[in-house]
């Protein structure tokens, strides 16, 4: 069957006007031109129950975590967990157990001095072969250094190409400021992920800085006027997400900030319904 060149010439002229109108009025088009209209988007996708907020959630923290810096989550120097290349397993199986993590970093005679990374499941045949077979440097593993202003996103790229699950970070110095896991990362796309020991784990409160403290919502207010000697009032509300969200007069999503006293809140958790998990940073001037 023979085509219509008219029809042919309608089509090409139909083609030709809007690509025209594309070009002089390109905000006629759907296609999101920065983060926050595409957020915007994604939103009205949750709202219309296209997606849950359960992936809204999960599409926002990995959009966030191309603009976070390994600093920003890392941790500190001071709360690392460390074997000293001199120890006896008596001396430093205590701490693997109570720690709970699969992965050490070894060192010398001080936490610049890193001499690698031990796993757990590597010690057992160590310890298995007594006193006088033990030996750190048969089982070490390379320690994987890297700066503090290394971009997430960059290294949760390498952490799954390269197939390693810890680094150990240096400051603009060369000195080791703290370290960082897969598990941190995923914890800032995810939300934060409870294992086995956490269940039995009651610390509402974890330092990650000088200044900058992560909290389960649950904490209770009492509680965090201890630890902080703070006043915030418990009549209204139990716990501090309680007072977190009528601080913002909505459900809060992931990333919204608040300031209460000396403290800024920011939402790193929630589900629509509650909140789950806050970043507070103290300011202390």
């Amino acid at each position: 069957m023979s085509e219509d060149p008219s029809s042919s010439s309608s089509s090409g002229s139909e083609q030709r006007s809007r690509s025209w109108l594309e070009r002089m009025f390109p905000s006629f088009t759907s296609e999101p031109k920065s983060r926050d209209e595409l957020l915007d988007i994604i939103k009205g996708a949750a709202e219309n129950k296209v997606v849950d907020q359960e992936a809204l959630n999960i599409i926002e923290g990995a959009l966030d975590v191309a603009n976070l810096q390994v600093r920003e989550i890392m941790i500190p120097r001071s709360q690392m967990v460390v074997i000293k290349s001199n120890e006896t397993p008596e001396e430093f199986l205590p701490k693997v157990i109570e720690s709970g993590h699969s992965r050490f970093p070894v060192i010398g005679e001080s936490s610049d001095d890193v001499q690698g990374i031990l796993l757990a499941k590597d010690m057992l045949p160590l310890i298995l072969q007594g006193q006088e077979g033990f030996d750190f440097k048969s089982v070490l593993r390379p320690a994987n250094i890297i700066p503090e202003s290394k971009r997430l996103n960059v290294l949760l790229k390498d952490f799954r190409e390269k197939r390693y699950h810890m680094a150990l970070v240096i400051d603009e110095y060369g000195g080791i400021s703290g370290l960082v896991t897969i598990e941190d990362i995923l914890e800032e796309i995810v939300g934060d992920i409870e294992d086995e020991t956490d269940e039995d784990n009651e610390e509402f409160i974890r330092q990650v800085s000088d200044c900058d403290y992560i909290l389960k919502a649950l904490t209770p207010i009492e509680d965090f006027n201890l630890y902080f000697k703070t006043g915030f009032s418990d009549e209204e509300f139990d716990t501090i997400g309680g007072l977190i969200t009528q601080a913002f007069g909505h459900m809060p999503s992931r990333n919204e900030t608040v300031t209460l006293g000396e403290f800024t809140f920011r939402v790193l958790f929630s589900d629509g319904r509650q909140i789950h998990l806050v970043r507070a940073t103290r300011h202390t001037d």
